[in-house]
């Protein structure tokens, strides 16, 4: 990733469960996943500004991008120079289980 973002433990762990599974439906695919984030994490740490608020999230440091070609989003906070990736999330799982933790 980059030195500027920092995955949380919740989210490094919702990444390697969602490439665990798109590897599972198809050879590759999960790999395809890694680098759609990894050029989504690219993104943000060149313009942290790029991401919409969240929705039911009062903090204005509070941001998400959508990760082309699959349902997910990275739910991050941007402060001074560092960004925390708080969630790597699906889109209609469980929407908001990540709330608490911006």
């Amino acid at each position: 990733m980059t030195d500027r973002v920092r995955l949380s433990s919740e989210a490094q762990a919702e990444l390697a469960e969602a490439i665990r599974w798109y590897e599972e439906q198809r050879s590759g695919l999960g790999g395809e996943l890694l680098a759609a984030v990894r050029h989504t994490l690219s993104l943000i740490a060149r313009r942290p500004e790029l991401g919409g608020s969240v929705l039911g999230v009062r903090r204005p440091d509070a941001r998400r991008v959508l990760i082309p070609r699959f349902p997910y989003q990275v739910v991050y906070r941007h402060r001074a120079e560092q960004i925390l990736v708080v969630a790597v999330a699906h889109l209609r799982r469980r929407p908001g289980y990540w709330k608490s933790r911006t």
